[in-house]
């Protein structure tokens, strides 16, 4: 019977490596996926016009062959000084109004006691179901109506453009689910005694949760200033100003409007100088990223 029971370590030991270069081999395979499109579009920045119409195509440029003129001539292509202001702007609009609006509905679903609070918390929790592209079509009714997309022959102004890109973004189901799990691991107790103390809901929120919550509130953060950064439908949509582009619509047009035809090395230089920040932030602020969503997964 003790035979039987006993574990032969050779092959507990065995199956242990089995299983684990599975896995790094499964990690490896979609690593590999994953950083083929970022490989592509560095050495195609990096190419001249004729290294870029040999065929086979080259996977491997050596150094010396480096065409560092495609930075400088995708600058000037189109006004990327303005693409990346306006982008900021925005980013950092939508970000604040995220913030406010994730942080308050965040409190009241975790610790204010409300009738219909799980109902109404269910319901906003199913609308992350719907496709987006319906959300698309009501924002744009509405930003239309409030006239922010210009009427009776008044061009957009520049204001009704930032609001246009801004506002219908300044909050986030996803978000507000995030954070009000890390909120809902603060104990009780604490809030309790913050009552008894005569807090009030407003300060211990501010003073207390938001503290504990840092982490969280972080990464969300960094997560909607990446996502407003990226976006390129909905600011497609609310203006055709060259003025009031982002970056991401801004590129892309630009390069359209070039004489019918795109130069790939010059847009793919182009895209590199727009993802050189935002793969900066990640690689800077990825440890804060692992604290929050750490944080916000240990308790439903």
């Amino acid at each position: 019977m003790e035979n039987k029971l006993q574990v032969n370590p050779e092959k507990s030991i065995r199956s242990r490596v089995i299983r684990k270069t599975i896995t790094y081999l499964f990690l490896v395979f979609f690593a590999i996926i994953i950083i083929i499109p970022f490989y592509w579009m560095i050495i195609t920045s990096l190419k001249s016009f004729q290294d870029l119409t040999v065929t086979p195509p080259i996977l491997f440029l050596p150094f010396d062959r480096w065409n560092l003129d495609n930075f400088s001539n995708a600058m000037k292509a189109a006004p990327y000084i303005t693409f990346m202001k306006n982008t900021v702007i925005v980013s950092t609009l939508s970000t604040i109004g995220t913030i406010f609006t994730t942080i308050f509905a965040a409190f009241a679903f975790s610790r204010l006691n409300f009738k219909g609070r799980d109902t109404l918390f269910f319901v906003l929790l199913s609308t992350m179901m719907i496709p987006g592209e319906i959300f698309v079509i009501t924002n744009f009714i509405t930003v239309s109506d409030l006239g922010w997309l210009g009427s009776n022959n008044i061009s957009q102004t520049y204001g009704d453009a930032l609001k246009a890109l801004s506002f219908p973004f300044m909050t986030s189901i996803f978000y507000i689910f995030f954070l009000r799990q890390s909120f809902r691991q603060i104990p009780d107790e604490l809030y309790y005694a913050a009552k008894v103390d005569g807090t009030s809901d407003f300060k211990y929120l501010w003073r207390i949760m938001v503290p504990i919550a840092k982490p969280t509130i972080i990464t969300i953060t960094i997560l909607n200033a990446m996502g407003t950064w990226n976006a390129y439908i909905w600011p497609n949509l609310v203006t055709d100003n060259e003025n009031f582009r982002l970056v991401t619509n801004g590129l892309r047009t630009a390069y359209n409007e070039l004489s019918g035809q795109v130069i790939f090395n010059e847009q793919m230089a182009a895209a590199l100088i727009v993802t050189a920040p935002l793969l900066a932030v990640f690689f800077l602020l990825k440890k804060y990223i692992m604290r929050g969503v750490s944080r916000s997964g240990i308790k439903g």
